[in-house]
């Protein structure tokens, strides 16, 4: 099986706001995204249910989808606390998932 993978340019994240707006269009997340970790964290939940309209960026019902993280190392140490809120946030959706019978859906994967 193949696994889905988004790719996202952290080179390109600058401030909270470019963050929301950088997974915003990596994801595709609709124009209700309220470009909050909750929200960040809403829109990931789903991805593997088109119905649920919360991205444009689906995996298989039971398989992971990968988050790609480009220029992760730079990332870390410019914005400690936005690299935090992407590694919480994932960890938080396999959780969330997992507590309600659902099987984990993201994995991270960094390159420097």
């Amino acid at each position: 099986m193949i696994a889905t993978k988004v790719s996202l340019d952290c080179d390109n994240i600058t401030d909270w706001q470019s963050f929301h707006e950088a997974f915003a269009k990596a994801f595709g997340s609709p124009d209700f995204y309220g470009k909050n970790m909750n929200a960040r964290i809403d829109c990931m939940t789903y991805v593997d249910d088109p119905a649920a309209g919360m991205s444009t960026i689906h995996c298989d019902r039971g398989s992971v989808l990968v988050l790609e993280l480009l220029h992760v190392k730079a990332f870390r140490q410019r914005f400690p606390e936005l690299y935090e809120a992407v590694v919480d946030g994932v960890a938080f959706v396999n959780w969330r998932r997992m507590e309600s019978g659902d099987p984990a859906v993201l994995a991270i994967s960094f390159r420097l």
